[in-house]
């Protein structure tokens, strides 16, 4: 469904040259406004070198785009007054009592570790400003984790989650597993495990059928890439699903564009959709404050060049964070309005919402390093044209 597809022909012509050049398999883009999906595009295969074609209904392992859904549901667990967005979470996360700050490390090589002054709080950890961090974005948590020997967060289990806080809560803006542990409050204060409460509140209401902790039809799944030295290798991932511990709420669904589509379509519109209401409309405009003050939120630099190049999509504004996504207060050269909300998956897959204009959009592939230059390019090709 194509309503307005003629402003859109410099992103096709980048699309096309993108996947004839090898640098991505392929990619599907879709855009909305409040009332329905104004433009869709998909190029290329779901697997380098493979056959089966880039469509619609192709699942995508949508890694960090899914914190914004599980921060949603920490919200209406707010809404709901089961949780509280600056209380003290220890009697709902025991860990969260013991938490220790990293300050360093001795002549031997062992950490220096500090009790922490206080908790994370529901606003710290929907914010990144926890203090939680990724290994992968951080040298001193890769050299904790080797001279620990402690298990990666990525195995699923719960003590793995339990790592040493990077600074105190509300000091910086650190990207990390901070939304894993948002998920772990949602089930701890309303009983029941991450993925049924998604279904019977988010996901179901909404319609997203295609959306869930593991792809709900493998045969259209598209597969994650590493592009090295100009040629795509698969990448090894983890199969996904519902038998791990602890339900990544910070990068474990899969999905599809449409299925996305209709999520931020839900914020356009104040919080429901099509009859389904999901958050208040309140809390939706709340959503558009930045609640990281003059922490620049959104950029951070690797410490693993694999998994992801260095990272500011905006390096000209003060970027910050709201209770869902990053913020962008300023309006952008694509023509994003002040306010608006947008984050991304590390294999490099992009959304945005923009209420103000009322137009949203996302744009999937499935490559790593994230950050790519080409992709990129592409998601301001398609921006532009919304």
């Amino acid at each position: 469904m194509t309503r307005e597809a003629g402003v859109y022909a410099g992103f096709e012509k980048a699309l096309e040259a993108a996947v004839a050049s090898g640098r991505i398999a392929g990619a599907v883009a879709a855009v909305a406004d409040r009332d329905g999906v104004t433009y869709t595009r998909q190029a290329g295969v779901r697997q380098a070198g493979e056959p089966a074609a880039m469509t619609q209904d192709t699942i995508f392992w949508l890694a960090s785009m899914t914190k914004a859904v599980v921060s949603v549901a920490a919200l209406r667990e707010v809404e709901a007054g089961r949780l509280g967005l600056d209380g003290d979470l220890s009697g709902l996360l025991p860990e969260f009592a013991d938490l220790k700050v990293l300050e360093g490390f001795g002549e031997d090589g062992a950490p220096r570790l500090r009790p922490a002054r206080r908790a994370p709080t529901l606003r710290d950890l929907l914010t990144h400003t926890s203090g939680f961090g990724y290994g992968f974005l951080s040298e001193d948590l890769t050299r904790w984790h080797a001279a620990t020997g402690a298990a990666d967060p990525n195995g699923g289990t719960r003590v793995a989650h339990v790592l040493p806080l990077l600074h105190e809560p509300g000091e910086a803006w650190s990207y990390g597993i901070g939304i894993d542990w948002a998920g772990l409050a949602v089930e701890a204060a309303s009983g029941q495990r991450l993925d049924a409460y998604l279904s019977e509140h988010i996901l179901g209401p909404l319609g997203m059928t295609d959306t869930g902790f593991a792809p709900v039809d493998p045969t259209r799944r598209a597969v994650a890439h590493l592009r090295v030295e100009g040629t795509l290798f698969p990448a090894p991932t983890p199969p996904g699903g519902t038998d791990a511990e602890v339900l990544s709420g910070g990068g474990g669904l899969h999905g599809t564009a449409p299925d996305y589509i209709r999520f931020l379509r839900m914020l356009l519109n104040g919080g429901e959709l099509d009859g389904a209401r999901v958050l208040k409309p309140e809390t939706v405009r709340s959503l558009s404050e930045v609640q990281t003050g003059p922490l620049k939120a959104g950029a951070f630099k690797t410490a693993n060049g694999v998994l992801t190049t260095d990272f500011d999509l905006y390096p000209d504004m003060l970027t910050g964070h709201g209770l869902a996504t990053v913020v962008t207060p300023e309006a952008t050269k694509e023509g994003r309005s002040p306010g608006a909300l947008n984050w991304a998956g590390i294999f490099n897959t992009y959304f945005w919402a923009d209420p103000e204009a009322g137009k949203a959009g996302v744009l999937l592939t499935q490559l790593m390093p994230f950050g790519d230059p080409d992709v990129l390019a592409l998601l301001r090709a398609l921006e532009k044209g919304a």
